[in-house]
């Protein structure tokens, strides 16, 4: 940090201030972003951290990093947003409908799920962000590699933990700040630091399959389990989609709280699209949290376009698929998908 960039920028100098913030705004975004869920909310959340930063800067006395005094203020941006009751799961409030009563507002009828999600609010992260992202390493403390730590499933398991619990974890197991650090950061003792932690360590790891790691991207493993899946999804063949997937995967569609689990579930989910639909007509590859993902499109059978239907991240273990996300067409606008697609032919891309 230059001693005479933050000169400037006490003295009010927006453009050295903005310098002195450029390079960490990136993982700070992530950052957010794991603590909330939603990269609508990550956003919005970077966004007070960076005004609060420059609102304050007079007070930054210089004893830590400019890096380490950004991550204080994010992460308690984001525990008072957690803590707020905006912020609240939904299934802790209001009652959760069921497939039935929500028939109207989706379009296709849904089986009865085998669980009820908690996690209304989840957002796919872009690949393309997180290659903007600064070469910082994690520190001496980190017990997960960037890959893990940035996955829907990681993503999915911390939006369960307490607020307290989940900043803890993400500080000391993701950032890889020392106990000490984390305490002062958070405002708390040393002892309830290491509390938290040991607790949110139990949660996520009750969550944990003991999968086998997914192929590297880009490796001939990979794109010949993504040829296979994007074949079956594409012409709908649902005994060769539940053939690629672990007997125990999971098939989710936030915002809607539907959560089927296992090959019977997940065969009832499949067949119920397959009998709405002749074929998906095509699917954008892009890539969201570390992970193969796709721009869903359908044929508007009046217009000859094809329309957006949501975002598919999936996630692998060894040569089989354990997740499958579907999400709204809301999100796509962080792809830079179009809403429609004007190109005649049909197809997967």
């Amino acid at each position: 940090m230059s001693a005479e960039l933050l000169g400037r920028a006490r003295a009010g100098d927006r453009d050295a201030f903005g310098a002195l913030v450029e390079p960490h705004r990136g993982e700070l975004k992530v950052h957010c972003y794991r603590m909330l869920g939603s990269l609508h909310d990550a956003e919005d959340a970077l966004q007070e951290t960076l005004l609060a930063a420059w609102l304050g800067l007079d007070g930054f006395e210089g004893r830590s990093s400019v890096r380490t005094w950004l991550y204080r203020i994010a992460t308690n941006r984001c525990l008072n947003l957690l803590r707020s009751s905006a912020r609240r799961p939904a299934t802790q409030t209001t009652p959760v409908p069921t497939p039935a009563a929500m028939a109207g507002s989706t379009p296709v009828p849904l089986p009865e799920p085998t669980g009820r999600g908690e996690v209304p609010w989840l957002q796919p992260y872009p690949d393309a962000l997180l290659e903007k992202l600064s070469d910082q390493a994690p520190g001496p403390e980190a017990q997960y590699d960037s890959r893990e730590a940035i996955s829907l499933a990681f993503i999915t398991a911390v939006q369960l933990l307490p607020p307290n619990q989940r900043a803890v974890l993400l500080l000391r197991d993701v950032l890889g700040y020392r106990a000490s650090e984390a305490a002062g950061l958070l405002g708390l003792t040393q002892d309830a630091v290491t509390s938290a932690l040991k607790r949110a360590r139990a949660t996520i790891s009750a969550t944990r399959s003991p999968h086998p790691p997914s192929p590297p991207p880009g490796t001939p493993a990979e794109r010949a389990l993504l040829e296979r899946f994007v074949t079956a999804f594409t012409e709908l063949d649902v005994d060769a989609l539940i053939a690629l997937m672990t007997d125990d995967a999971w098939v989710r569609m936030p915002p809607l709280p539907f959560e089927y689990r296992g090959s019977e579930a997940a065969h009832r989910f499949f067949s119920m699209i397959r009998s709405q639909f002749e074929r998906i007509d095509r699917l954008v590859p892009i890539r969201a949290n570390g992970q193969p993902a796709w721009g869903q499109y359908i044929r508007d059978q009046i217009t000859g376009n094809l329309h957006i239907a949501g975002v598919i991240v999936v996630g692998l273990a060894g040569d089989r698929i354990h997740e499958f996300t579907h999400f709204e067409t809301a999100v796509a606008t962080y792809f830079g998908l179009p809403r429609t697609l004007n190109s005649p032919g049909s197809g997967a891309t």
